[in-house]
């Protein structure tokens, strides 16, 4: 079990903590080009800001809106090239699972494993997530409540992992649109210490760019800081060099170079 695992377990009173939770990264894995780009900024933006941010990358993206969309490496090699990241440059790795039998080989490298929105209830999921020991990122389904959400965590808790976090992204409003209803925050710090902001999918416009996702980037950092105002412990950034070049999300995704700043404002609200 990794010693982040244990430093967040001591940690989930967020009171006592100096800085909040921060996830960046490229959407999906596009090449090792682009993950070691991503993480020398985020080691960088670590050691100025004395930040911790964990590196976030799918290794395949199964719900995309087109069958001809890139979906990743797939899970040996993504999981190998996210393993390289992490022995290089020392950052923690997030990265979403989408099937049961994914979750062992995951949590070899990543010290959290996410699952996403559409398959927040999917009970296997859960509990294999769960039993792997890591930190369990459990995304609030679009069409979901806040409240609605202490069942996915109960799933996780009856089998034998209290670390579980919780993630709000926008709930569904009318077609190819969703809407934030910050009250969720709050409701879900009743159900985990711990609940993130996810500020670039919640700005999506899905399946409104024909045949694959739309999204509003202009808007990344007013949800940040409305996040921070409801309470929020930790906040999610797709993150990338290019997004009008991005294989996935490049719509909604935050340019690499103004993360800093956006990190360094939410640090000292």
């Amino acid at each position: 079990m990794s010693s982040f695992f244990h430093d967040i377990k001591k940690k989930c009173n967020f009171a006592l903590m100096k800085t909040p939770i921060f996830i960046a990264g490229p959407c999906v894995i596009e090449s090792m080009e682009c993950l070691e780009t991503v993480a020398k900024e985020l080691v960088r933006i670590n050691e100025e800001l004395g930040t911790d941010i964990v590196f976030k990358s799918s290794f395949d993206k199964a719900n995309r809106t087109s069958i001809h969309s890139f979906r990743g490496p797939g899970l040996e090699k993504g999981m190998q090239m996210l393993g390289d990241i992490k022995e290089k440059y020392g950052l923690k790795i997030l990265t979403d699972i989408h099937e049961s039998c994914q979750a062992e080989a995951a949590a070899e490298v990543a010290d959290i494993l996410q699952i996403p929105a559409f398959l927040c209830r999917q009970t296997d999921l859960l509990v294999a997530a769960a039993n792997t020991g890591r930190i369990v990122n459990i995304k609030k389904a679009q069409f979901l409540s806040g409240d609605d959400m202490q069942w996915p965590v109960q799933k996780v808790r009856e089998s034998g992992n209290d670390n579980v976090w919780l993630t709000e992204r926008g709930n569904i409003y009318g077609y190819n649109n969703l809407a934030v209803d910050f009250r969720n925050i709050a409701d879900m710090k009743k159900y985990s210490d711990v609940v993130i902001m996810d500020c670039t999918h919640s700005v999506q416009r899905p399946g409104a760019a024909g045949g694959k996702t739309g999204g509003n980037r202009e808007f990344v950092p007013a949800m940040a800081l409305a996040a921070k105002a409801f309470g929020a412990n930790g906040y999610f950034f797709e993150v990338h060099p290019n997004p009008e070049e991005a294989l996935s999300d490049g719509p909604n995704m935050l340019y690499l170079k103004d993360l800093e700043e956006l990190v360094r404002k939410l640090i000292k609200l």
